[in-house]
Protein backbone atom coordinates (compact mmCIF):
# COMPACT_ATOMS: atom_id res chain seq x y z
CA UNK A 1 0.00 0.00 0.00
CA UNK A 2 1.32 3.44 -1.00
CA UNK A 3 2.18 5.96 1.67
CA UNK A 4 0.02 9.16 2.04
CA UNK A 5 3.04 11.29 1.12
CA UNK A 6 3.55 9.41 -2.13
CA UNK A 7 -0.15 9.65 -3.00
CA UNK A 8 -0.10 13.38 -2.45
CA UNK A 9 2.89 13.61 -4.78
CA UNK A 10 0.98 11.80 -7.53
CA UNK A 11 -2.03 14.05 -7.06
CA UNK A 12 0.15 17.16 -7.28
CA UNK A 13 1.81 15.86 -10.46
CA UNK A 14 -1.58 15.11 -12.08
CA UNK A 15 -2.87 18.56 -11.14
CA UNK A 16 0.22 20.16 -12.67
CA UNK A 17 -0.25 18.20 -15.91
CA UNK A 18 -3.91 19.19 -16.13
CA UNK A 19 -2.99 22.80 -15.53
CA UNK A 20 -0.32 22.67 -18.25
CA UNK A 21 -2.77 21.13 -20.74
CA UNK A 22 -5.29 23.86 -20.00
CA UNK A 23 -2.66 26.50 -20.64
CA UNK A 24 -1.70 24.96 -23.97
CA UNK A 25 -5.35 24.53 -24.98
CA UNK A 26 -6.25 28.14 -24.22
CA UNK A 27 -3.65 30.32 -25.91
CA UNK A 28 -3.88 34.08 -25.70
CA UNK A 29 -2.82 36.18 -28.66
CA UNK A 30 -2.51 39.95 -28.91
CA UNK A 31 -3.99 41.09 -32.23
CA UNK A 32 -4.06 44.63 -33.57
CA UNK A 33 -6.71 45.72 -36.03
CA UNK A 34 -4.17 45.98 -38.87
CA UNK A 35 -2.94 42.44 -38.19
CA UNK A 36 -6.51 41.17 -38.04
CA UNK A 37 -7.27 42.76 -41.39
CA UNK A 38 -4.18 41.22 -43.00
CA UNK A 39 -4.94 37.76 -41.60
CA UNK A 40 -8.51 38.03 -42.80
CA UNK A 41 -7.39 39.00 -46.31
CA UNK A 42 -4.92 36.11 -46.40
CA UNK A 43 -7.48 33.51 -45.31
CA UNK A 44 -10.72 34.71 -46.87
CA UNK A 45 -12.22 32.15 -49.24
CA UNK A 46 -14.25 34.63 -51.28
CA UNK A 47 -11.04 36.48 -52.22
CA UNK A 48 -9.58 33.24 -53.51
CA UNK A 49 -12.68 32.85 -55.67
CA UNK A 50 -12.16 36.42 -56.93
CA UNK A 51 -8.55 35.60 -57.80
CA UNK A 52 -9.72 32.56 -59.76
CA UNK A 53 -12.18 34.76 -61.68
CA UNK A 54 -9.32 37.10 -62.62
CA UNK A 55 -7.33 34.11 -63.88
CA UNK A 56 -10.34 33.03 -65.92
CA UNK A 57 -10.74 36.51 -67.44
CA UNK A 58 -7.01 36.58 -68.27
CA UNK A 59 -7.31 33.23 -70.02
CA UNK A 60 -10.31 34.49 -72.00
CA UNK A 61 -8.30 37.54 -73.06
CA UNK A 62 -5.46 35.29 -74.21
CA UNK A 63 -7.93 33.19 -76.17
CA UNK A 64 -9.33 36.32 -77.87
CA UNK A 65 -5.83 37.44 -78.84
CA UNK A 66 -5.02 34.02 -80.29
CA UNK A 67 -7.79 34.48 -82.87
CA UNK A 68 -5.57 36.95 -84.78
CA UNK A 69 -2.78 34.41 -85.22
CA UNK A 70 -2.58 31.91 -88.14
CA UNK A 71 -4.38 28.59 -88.06
CA UNK A 72 -1.95 25.79 -88.91
CA UNK A 73 -3.15 22.31 -89.80
CA UNK A 74 -1.21 19.21 -90.74
CA UNK A 75 -2.81 16.01 -91.91
CA UNK A 76 -1.61 12.80 -93.53
CA UNK A 77 -2.69 9.25 -94.22
CA UNK A 78 -1.25 5.91 -95.25
CA UNK A 79 -3.72 3.45 -96.73
CA UNK A 80 -3.52 -0.16 -97.81
CA UNK A 81 -5.93 -0.89 -100.67
CA UNK A 82 -7.05 -3.85 -102.74
CA UNK A 83 -6.27 -4.21 -106.40
CA UNK A 84 -8.50 -1.49 -107.88
CA UNK A 85 -9.66 -1.51 -111.47
CA UNK A 86 -8.05 1.52 -113.06
CA UNK A 87 -9.25 2.67 -116.43
CA UNK A 88 -7.26 5.73 -117.41
CA UNK A 89 -8.76 7.82 -120.16
CA UNK A 90 -5.36 9.31 -120.89
CA UNK A 91 -3.13 6.54 -122.14
CA UNK A 92 0.43 6.36 -120.92
CA UNK A 93 3.27 5.36 -123.23
CA UNK A 94 4.73 1.90 -122.88
CA UNK A 95 6.79 -0.82 -124.59
CA UNK A 96 3.83 -2.73 -125.80
CA UNK A 97 2.52 -2.63 -129.38
CA UNK A 98 -0.81 -2.83 -130.93
CA UNK A 99 -4.14 -1.21 -130.27
CA UNK A 100 -5.16 -0.87 -126.71
CA UNK A 101 -1.71 -1.27 -125.36
CA UNK A 102 -1.05 1.23 -122.56
CA UNK A 103 0.41 1.66 -119.13
CA UNK A 104 -2.96 1.50 -117.53
CA UNK A 105 -3.01 -2.25 -117.98
CA UNK A 106 0.24 -2.61 -116.05
CA UNK A 107 -0.59 -0.36 -113.06
CA UNK A 108 -0.85 -2.20 -109.78
CA UNK A 109 -1.85 -0.02 -106.78
CA UNK A 110 -2.00 -1.56 -103.33
CA UNK A 111 -1.08 1.41 -101.10
CA UNK A 112 -1.53 5.18 -100.95
CA UNK A 113 0.29 7.80 -98.82
CA UNK A 114 -0.33 11.50 -98.78
CA UNK A 115 0.21 14.50 -96.49
CA UNK A 116 -0.66 18.17 -96.49
CA UNK A 117 -0.08 21.30 -94.45
CA UNK A 118 -2.31 24.38 -94.59
CA UNK A 119 -2.09 27.81 -93.04
CA UNK A 120 -4.71 30.56 -92.85
CA UNK A 121 -4.07 34.10 -91.63
CA UNK A 122 -7.16 36.28 -91.05
CA UNK A 123 -6.93 39.59 -92.92
CA UNK A 124 -10.41 40.92 -92.25
CA UNK A 125 -13.27 39.50 -90.21
CA UNK A 126 -15.62 42.42 -89.86
CA UNK A 127 -13.55 43.73 -86.91
CA UNK A 128 -14.90 40.85 -84.81
CA UNK A 129 -11.44 39.78 -83.67
CA UNK A 130 -10.30 43.26 -82.67
CA UNK A 131 -13.53 44.06 -80.83
CA UNK A 132 -13.46 40.66 -79.17
CA UNK A 133 -10.02 41.47 -77.78
CA UNK A 134 -11.20 44.88 -76.58
CA UNK A 135 -14.22 43.34 -74.88
CA UNK A 136 -12.05 40.72 -73.14
CA UNK A 137 -9.69 43.48 -71.90
CA UNK A 138 -12.58 45.40 -70.34
CA UNK A 139 -14.00 42.27 -68.74
CA UNK A 140 -10.60 41.39 -67.26
CA UNK A 141 -10.35 44.87 -65.76
CA UNK A 142 -13.89 44.51 -64.41
CA UNK A 143 -12.92 41.22 -62.72
CA UNK A 144 -9.93 42.93 -61.09
CA UNK A 145 -12.16 45.75 -59.83
CA UNK A 146 -14.66 43.20 -58.49
CA UNK A 147 -11.83 41.60 -56.53
CA UNK A 148 -10.83 45.02 -55.18
CA UNK A 149 -14.40 45.63 -54.02
CA UNK A 150 -14.45 42.21 -52.38
CA UNK A 151 -11.33 43.20 -50.43
CA UNK A 152 -13.15 46.35 -49.27
CA UNK A 153 -15.99 44.22 -47.92
CA UNK A 154 -13.64 41.78 -46.21
CA UNK A 155 -11.83 44.64 -44.48
CA UNK A 156 -15.09 46.21 -43.29
CA UNK A 157 -16.41 42.87 -42.06
CA UNK A 158 -13.16 42.34 -40.17
CA UNK A 159 -13.41 45.78 -38.56
CA UNK A 160 -17.00 45.07 -37.52
CA UNK A 161 -16.10 41.63 -36.13
CA UNK A 162 -13.04 43.04 -34.31
CA UNK A 163 -15.04 45.66 -32.46
CA UNK A 164 -17.95 43.31 -31.90
CA UNK A 165 -15.50 41.13 -29.97
CA UNK A 166 -14.25 44.22 -28.14
CA UNK A 167 -17.82 45.06 -27.10
CA UNK A 168 -18.32 41.51 -25.83
CA UNK A 169 -15.08 41.63 -23.84
CA UNK A 170 -15.92 45.07 -22.43
CA UNK A 171 -19.33 43.84 -21.33
CA UNK A 172 -17.79 40.85 -19.54
CA UNK A 173 -15.30 43.11 -17.78
CA UNK A 174 -17.91 45.63 -16.61
CA UNK A 175 -20.40 42.96 -15.50
CA UNK A 176 -17.63 41.14 -13.65
CA UNK A 177 -16.77 44.32 -11.77
CA UNK A 178 -20.43 44.89 -10.99
CA UNK A 179 -20.80 41.31 -9.79
CA UNK A 180 -17.96 41.80 -7.30
CA UNK A 181 -19.75 44.87 -5.96
CA UNK A 182 -23.02 42.93 -5.79
CA UNK A 183 -21.35 40.07 -3.91
CA UNK A 184 -19.78 42.48 -1.43
CA UNK A 185 -23.15 44.20 -1.00
CA UNK A 186 -24.77 40.85 -0.18
CA UNK A 187 -22.12 40.21 2.49
CA UNK A 188 -22.65 43.66 4.00
CA UNK A 189 -26.42 43.30 3.99
CA UNK A 190 -26.21 39.79 5.48
CA UNK A 191 -24.20 41.15 8.41
CA UNK A 192 -26.61 44.02 8.87
CA UNK A 193 -29.61 41.69 8.69
CA UNK A 194 -28.07 39.40 11.32
CA UNK A 195 -27.53 42.41 13.57
CA UNK A 196 -31.09 43.55 13.03
CA UNK A 197 -30.11 46.74 11.21
CA UNK A 198 -32.13 46.02 8.03
CA UNK A 199 -35.21 44.06 7.14
CA UNK A 200 -35.07 40.60 5.63
CA UNK A 201 -36.74 42.00 2.51
CA UNK A 202 -33.81 44.33 1.82
CA UNK A 203 -31.39 41.40 1.95
CA UNK A 204 -33.54 39.46 -0.50
CA UNK A 205 -33.48 42.44 -2.89
CA UNK A 206 -29.69 42.59 -3.00
CA UNK A 207 -29.48 38.81 -3.31
CA UNK A 208 -31.87 38.96 -6.26
CA UNK A 209 -29.73 41.71 -7.75
CA UNK A 210 -26.66 39.47 -7.39
CA UNK A 211 -28.46 36.63 -9.20
CA UNK A 212 -29.48 38.96 -12.02
CA UNK A 213 -25.90 40.14 -12.44
CA UNK A 214 -24.70 36.52 -12.48
CA UNK A 215 -27.18 35.78 -15.26
CA UNK A 216 -26.01 38.86 -17.14
CA UNK A 217 -22.43 37.63 -16.80
CA UNK A 218 -23.35 34.21 -18.18
CA UNK A 219 -24.96 35.88 -21.18
CA UNK A 220 -22.00 38.26 -21.69
CA UNK A 221 -19.48 35.41 -21.50
CA UNK A 222 -21.49 33.38 -24.00
CA UNK A 223 -21.51 36.32 -26.42
CA UNK A 224 -17.77 36.73 -25.95
CA UNK A 225 -17.10 33.06 -26.70
CA UNK A 226 -19.19 33.21 -29.87
CA UNK A 227 -17.55 36.44 -31.04
CA UNK A 228 -14.07 35.06 -30.25
CA UNK A 229 -14.77 31.83 -32.15
CA UNK A 230 -16.10 33.70 -35.19
CA UNK A 231 -13.08 36.01 -35.15
CA UNK A 232 -10.64 33.08 -35.01
CA UNK A 233 -12.46 31.45 -37.91
CA UNK A 234 -12.25 34.67 -39.93
CA UNK A 235 -8.54 35.11 -39.23
CA UNK A 236 -7.61 31.49 -39.83
CA UNK A 237 -6.45 30.98 -36.22
CA UNK A 238 -6.98 28.05 -33.90
CA UNK A 239 -10.54 28.25 -32.62
CA UNK A 240 -9.37 27.92 -28.99
CA UNK A 241 -7.14 31.00 -29.21
CA UNK A 242 -8.25 33.74 -26.83
CA UNK A 243 -7.80 37.08 -28.57
CA UNK A 244 -6.56 40.18 -26.81
CA UNK A 245 -7.47 43.34 -28.71
CA UNK A 246 -5.91 46.78 -29.10
CA UNK A 247 -8.28 49.59 -28.04
CA UNK A 248 -5.96 52.52 -28.77
CA UNK A 249 -8.12 53.77 -31.63
CA UNK A 250 -11.30 54.03 -29.60
CA UNK A 251 -12.90 57.36 -28.84
CA UNK A 252 -10.99 59.18 -31.61
CA UNK A 253 -12.60 61.88 -33.73
CA UNK A 254 -11.76 62.05 -37.40
CA UNK A 255 -11.64 64.85 -39.90
CA UNK A 256 -14.37 64.28 -42.44
CA UNK A 257 -15.39 66.21 -45.54
CA UNK A 258 -18.84 67.46 -46.38
CA UNK A 259 -21.37 64.92 -47.57
CA UNK A 260 -21.23 66.33 -51.12
CA UNK A 261 -17.46 65.79 -51.20
CA UNK A 262 -17.92 62.23 -49.96
CA UNK A 263 -20.41 61.59 -52.79
CA UNK A 264 -17.97 62.89 -55.40
CA UNK A 265 -15.17 60.80 -53.90
CA UNK A 266 -17.33 57.68 -53.92
CA UNK A 267 -18.28 58.04 -57.60
CA UNK A 268 -14.60 58.46 -58.48
CA UNK A 269 -13.26 55.63 -56.28
CA UNK A 270 -15.88 52.92 -55.89
CA UNK A 271 -14.48 49.78 -57.49
CA UNK A 272 -17.91 48.28 -58.19
CA UNK A 273 -18.98 51.44 -60.03
CA UNK A 274 -15.78 51.40 -62.08
CA UNK A 275 -16.28 47.70 -62.81
CA UNK A 276 -19.74 48.44 -64.16
CA UNK A 277 -18.23 51.12 -66.41
CA UNK A 278 -15.73 48.56 -67.74
CA UNK A 279 -18.59 46.19 -68.51
CA UNK A 280 -20.34 48.98 -70.37
CA UNK A 281 -17.24 49.42 -72.51
CA UNK A 282 -17.12 45.66 -73.09
CA UNK A 283 -20.78 45.70 -74.14
CA UNK A 284 -20.06 48.55 -76.55
CA UNK A 285 -17.28 46.49 -78.13
CA UNK A 286 -19.69 43.55 -78.20
CA UNK A 287 -22.16 45.54 -80.30
CA UNK A 288 -19.41 46.33 -82.81
CA UNK A 289 -18.39 42.67 -82.90
CA UNK A 290 -21.99 41.64 -83.50
CA UNK A 291 -22.28 44.12 -86.38
CA UNK A 292 -19.17 42.52 -87.87
CA UNK A 293 -21.29 39.49 -88.68
CA UNK A 294 -22.73 41.39 -91.65
CA UNK A 295 -19.30 41.51 -93.34
CA UNK A 296 -17.37 38.78 -95.17
CA UNK A 297 -14.20 37.19 -93.84
CA UNK A 298 -10.97 37.44 -95.82
CA UNK A 299 -7.92 35.31 -95.08
CA UNK A 300 -4.52 34.68 -96.61
CA UNK A 301 -4.08 30.96 -97.19
CA UNK A 302 -1.19 28.75 -98.06
CA UNK A 303 -0.45 25.05 -98.18
CA UNK A 304 1.78 22.19 -99.16
CA UNK A 305 0.72 18.81 -100.53
CA UNK A 306 2.71 15.61 -101.04
CA UNK A 307 1.39 12.26 -102.28
CA UNK A 308 2.85 8.90 -103.23
CA UNK A 309 1.03 6.08 -104.94
CA UNK A 310 3.54 3.36 -105.86
CA UNK A 311 3.61 2.40 -109.51
CA UNK A 312 1.19 5.21 -110.30
CA UNK A 313 1.80 8.75 -108.96
CA UNK A 314 4.23 10.83 -106.88
CA UNK A 315 3.57 14.47 -106.03
CA UNK A 316 6.13 16.70 -104.29
CA UNK A 317 6.76 20.41 -103.87
CA UNK A 318 3.09 21.26 -104.45
CA UNK A 319 2.96 24.65 -102.71
CA UNK A 320 -0.05 26.93 -102.98
CA UNK A 321 -0.68 30.50 -101.81
CA UNK A 322 -3.84 32.53 -102.20
CA UNK A 323 -6.57 34.64 -100.71
CA UNK A 324 -9.81 33.15 -99.49
CA UNK A 325 -13.11 34.97 -99.06
CA UNK A 326 -16.09 33.54 -97.21
CA UNK A 327 -19.48 35.07 -96.60
CA UNK A 328 -22.51 33.55 -94.98
CA UNK A 329 -25.46 35.05 -96.82
CA UNK A 330 -27.79 33.88 -94.06
CA UNK A 331 -26.16 36.43 -91.74
CA UNK A 332 -28.14 39.13 -93.54
CA UNK A 333 -31.27 37.97 -91.71
CA UNK A 334 -29.84 35.89 -88.84
CA UNK A 335 -27.25 38.32 -87.47
CA UNK A 336 -29.87 40.94 -86.56
CA UNK A 337 -30.89 38.98 -83.46
CA UNK A 338 -27.29 38.96 -82.18
CA UNK A 339 -27.00 42.70 -82.69
CA UNK A 340 -30.24 43.28 -80.80
CA UNK A 341 -29.03 41.13 -77.90
CA UNK A 342 -25.74 43.05 -77.72
CA UNK A 343 -27.54 46.40 -77.79
CA UNK A 344 -30.01 45.24 -75.11
CA UNK A 345 -27.13 44.24 -72.85
CA UNK A 346 -25.50 47.63 -73.41
CA UNK A 347 -28.77 49.39 -72.53
CA UNK A 348 -29.19 47.25 -69.44
CA UNK A 349 -25.72 48.13 -68.19
CA UNK A 350 -26.36 51.82 -68.86
CA UNK A 351 -29.40 51.89 -66.61
CA UNK A 352 -27.66 49.71 -64.03
CA UNK A 353 -24.96 52.37 -63.88
CA UNK A 354 -27.57 55.07 -63.29
CA UNK A 355 -29.19 52.99 -60.59
CA UNK A 356 -25.87 52.34 -58.86
CA UNK A 357 -25.05 56.05 -58.96
CA UNK A 358 -28.20 56.80 -57.00
CA UNK A 359 -27.57 53.87 -54.68
CA UNK A 360 -24.06 55.12 -53.88
CA UNK A 361 -25.40 58.55 -53.00
CA UNK A 362 -27.95 56.98 -50.63
CA UNK A 363 -25.30 54.77 -49.05
CA UNK A 364 -22.98 57.73 -48.53
CA UNK A 365 -25.79 59.75 -46.94
CA UNK A 366 -26.63 56.91 -44.54
CA UNK A 367 -23.00 56.16 -43.65
CA UNK A 368 -22.28 59.88 -43.14
CA UNK A 369 -25.25 60.35 -40.82
CA UNK A 370 -24.44 57.15 -38.94
CA UNK A 371 -20.93 58.39 -38.25
CA UNK A 372 -22.16 61.76 -37.00
CA UNK A 373 -24.67 59.95 -34.81
CA UNK A 374 -21.96 57.68 -33.40
CA UNK A 375 -19.85 60.70 -32.43
CA UNK A 376 -22.83 62.31 -30.75
CA UNK A 377 -23.53 59.12 -28.82
CA UNK A 378 -19.98 59.07 -27.47
CA UNK A 379 -20.44 62.58 -26.07
CA UNK A 380 -23.84 61.77 -24.58
CA UNK A 381 -22.78 58.44 -23.05
CA UNK A 382 -19.58 59.98 -21.64
CA UNK A 383 -21.76 62.47 -19.75
CA UNK A 384 -24.13 59.66 -18.80
CA UNK A 385 -21.25 57.71 -17.21
CA UNK A 386 -20.30 60.71 -15.08
CA UNK A 387 -23.91 61.32 -14.17
CA UNK A 388 -24.52 57.67 -13.28
CA UNK A 389 -21.44 57.56 -11.05
CA UNK A 390 -22.42 60.75 -9.27
CA UNK A 391 -26.00 59.54 -8.95
CA UNK A 392 -24.81 56.29 -7.37
CA UNK A 393 -22.51 58.15 -4.99
CA UNK A 394 -25.30 60.45 -3.86
CA UNK A 395 -27.82 57.61 -3.56
CA UNK A 396 -25.32 55.58 -1.56
CA UNK A 397 -24.80 58.47 0.85
CA UNK A 398 -28.55 58.90 1.19
CA UNK A 399 -28.99 55.19 1.82
CA UNK A 400 -26.28 55.21 4.48
CA UNK A 401 -28.18 58.08 6.13
CA UNK A 402 -31.54 56.33 5.78
CA UNK A 403 -32.74 58.85 3.18
CA UNK A 404 -33.02 56.38 0.27
CA UNK A 405 -34.41 52.88 -0.06
CA UNK A 406 -32.60 49.73 -1.09
CA UNK A 407 -34.51 49.82 -4.38
CA UNK A 408 -33.14 53.31 -5.09
CA UNK A 409 -29.62 52.08 -4.42
CA UNK A 410 -29.97 49.07 -6.68
CA UNK A 411 -31.53 51.14 -9.46
CA UNK A 412 -28.62 53.57 -9.29
CA UNK A 413 -26.19 50.63 -9.50
CA UNK A 414 -27.93 49.21 -12.58
CA UNK A 415 -27.95 52.65 -14.23
CA UNK A 416 -24.21 52.96 -13.59
CA UNK A 417 -23.51 49.56 -15.18
CA UNK A 418 -25.70 50.28 -18.19
CA UNK A 419 -24.09 53.68 -18.75
CA UNK A 420 -20.63 52.10 -18.73
CA UNK A 421 -21.64 49.43 -21.24
CA UNK A 422 -23.32 51.98 -23.51
CA UNK A 423 -20.20 54.15 -23.51
CA UNK A 424 -17.91 51.26 -24.47
CA UNK A 425 -20.33 50.20 -27.19
CA UNK A 426 -20.53 53.74 -28.56
CA UNK A 427 -16.74 54.04 -28.86
CA UNK A 428 -16.54 50.76 -30.79
CA UNK A 429 -19.50 51.63 -33.01
CA UNK A 430 -17.89 54.96 -33.93
CA UNK A 431 -14.78 53.26 -35.34
CA UNK A 432 -16.94 50.82 -37.30
CA UNK A 433 -19.07 53.72 -38.62
CA UNK A 434 -16.00 55.68 -39.72
CA UNK A 435 -14.60 52.69 -41.61
CA UNK A 436 -18.01 52.02 -43.11
CA UNK A 437 -18.03 55.59 -44.45
CA UNK A 438 -14.61 54.98 -46.00
CA UNK A 439 -15.73 51.67 -47.46
CA UNK A 440 -18.83 53.29 -48.96
CA UNK A 441 -16.58 55.92 -50.55
CA UNK A 442 -14.12 53.30 -51.85
CA UNK A 443 -11.32 54.52 -49.58
CA UNK A 444 -11.06 51.87 -46.88
CA UNK A 445 -7.92 50.31 -48.40
CA UNK A 446 -6.29 53.72 -48.74
CA UNK A 447 -7.20 54.96 -45.27
CA UNK A 448 -5.85 53.84 -41.93
CA UNK A 449 -8.48 51.56 -40.45
CA UNK A 450 -7.43 52.10 -36.86
CA UNK A 451 -6.32 55.69 -36.38
CA UNK A 452 -7.02 57.92 -39.34
CA UNK A 453 -6.59 61.69 -39.40
CA UNK A 454 -7.69 62.76 -35.99
CA UNK A 455 -8.83 66.19 -35.05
Amino acid sequence: MESPTKSKGYLAFIALCLSSNALFAQQTRQVSLQEAVQLSLDNNKSLKVSAAKIDQASAELSEAKMNQYPDLKISGSYLRVNQPNIDMKVKLGGSGSGEGSGGSQEIKVDQVAYGMATASVPLFSGLRIRNGIESAKYLKKAAELDAYKDRDEVIQNTVAAYYNLYKAQAAVKLVNENLKQAQQRVKDFSNMEQNGLIARNDLLKVQLQESNVELALVDAENNQKIANFNMNLMLGLDEKTELSLDDSGLGAKYKIQSMEEWETTAIANRADFQALDERQQAAKAGVKAANGGYFPSVALTGGYVAAHIPNFLTVTNAVNVGVGVSYNIASLYKNGAKVKQAKAQQEQLHWSSQEMNEGIRMQIHQAYQNYLESQKKIEVYAKAVEQARENYRITKNKYDNALATTTDLLDADVAQLQAGINYEYAKADAVVAYNKLNETAGLIQKSTVNAGDKK
